[in-house]
């Protein structure tokens, strides 16, 4: 699975995914680094058939209105610390990448993953 991590969002998150087989880039290696505007990662994203990882509200109110980016993953968990949010991602893992097979949105807190379909 291919993923594009947002800004706010740990660079250690694309090492757990990386870890743990999938095909990461954090927008802090793109060309304009954490400056890079939502809509450039979202064309990027697009092009090269990866999930944008974020927990900018402004990615999902894209997705519902234009269809775009064309997967999300919507991390809301509010703050939380890298142990907690490494527990989360991990643990919820085999369940995502399953439900990006049909899925295009995603929704993980700290109690639960909601699949909207």
């Amino acid at each position: 699975m291919k993923f594009l991590v947002d800004a706010q969002l740990p660079r250690r998150l694309c090492d757990w995914l990386r870890e743990n087989g999938h095909d990461v880039v954090h927008t802090f290696d793109l060309d304009l680094g954490n400056r890079t505007p939502d809509l450039e990662i979202i064309r990027i994203a697009d092009r090269d058939r990866r999930i944008v990882v974020t927990k900018d509200d402004d990615f999902v109110q894209s997705f519902l209105l234009r269809n775009s980016p064309q997967r999300l993953m919507l991390i809301a968990s509010g703050n939380i610390g890298n142990a907690e949010l490494e527990r989360l991602i991990v643990a919820a893992l085999p369940t995502i990448v399953e439900a990006f097979e049909t899925a295009s949105y995603i929704e993980i807190n700290r109690k639960s993953l909601i699949i909207h379909e």
